[in-house]
């Protein structure tokens, strides 16, 4: 089993696996979770660890009713294949750009 940890300190949540570290670095600003940058170490690569940053990011999203803008790549593909988190999307950050 995967535990991610939501290190609010360094605004980034975290899988620690066989010494390796993943992230997927936030910001929350004003109503808003900016969703930066996801990185996974090729040595954890292909384990759906990006993924699963990603959803867990996104619950405090829903909860905390936040909307969200992304500028990791990453992020913006897995939006793409999961139509349930589109209401969650800031429509003012997304309008040009195709999430």
């Amino acid at each position: 089993m995967m535990e991610i940890i939501n290190n609010t300190v360094n605004e980034q949540f975290e899988v620690r696996q066989e010494g390796h570290l993943a992230v997927m670095q936030y910001r929350v600003r004003r109503g808003r979770m900016y969703f930066m940058h996801t990185g996974v170490p090729q040595a954890l690569s292909g384990r759906g660890i990006a993924a699963a940053l990603d959803r867990r990011a996104l619950a405090p999203a829903r909860e905390q009713a936040y909307t969200i803008v992304v500028y990791c790549p990453f992020v913006a593909a897995f939006l793409k294949r999961h139509p349930e988190y589109d209401d969650l999307i800031d429509g003012e950050y997304s309008k040009n750009k195709r999430i």
